[in-house]
């Protein structure tokens, strides 16, 4: 099966690995930081952090011709327990109904400090 990456100036780059691989008509999306990429800056909470993982994951999924609307499974690391719904009130405005499925592992820490979260995606592009 043929394979690509997708890359956008419009999300966190980082120059080891893919923003995402489309495989056939599955797209895998890695981690996706909170870093706001208009400023290189962390937002101090959670929150921020979040909204602005959400906006760099729709990029990376416009730029392989998808939405939200065909995320099929999200992972959500979070480095403390106590934002998860926090988080899930965001996710619940952005995904529609059906939600995609999601796990949320706790994760120790990021090799960025300042990271507090990190979104996984795998979508099925429309056909």
């Amino acid at each position: 099966m043929p394979r690509h990456a997708v890359r956008t100036e419009r999300a966190p780059v980082n120059p080891r690995y893919s923003q995402a691989i489309v495989a056939g008509n599955l797209v895998f999306v890695a981690g996706t930081p909170g870093l706001d990429v208009s400023t290189g800056r962390w937002p101090p909470d959670v929150e921020a952090q979040a909204e602005n993982a959400l906006k760099s994951l729709g990029e990376i999924l416009a730029e392989a011709g998808c939405s939200y609307d065909d995320v099929v499974k999200l992972t959500v690391f979070l480095t403390d327990p106590s934002h998860g719904a926090r988080v899930a009130e965001l996710f619940a405005r952005v995904f529609s109904s059906p939600p995609p499925a999601r796990t949320s592992p706790v994760v120790k820490g990021f090799p960025i400090p300042e990271a507090l979260i990190s979104i996984d995606a795998i979508a099925v592009r429309p056909d």
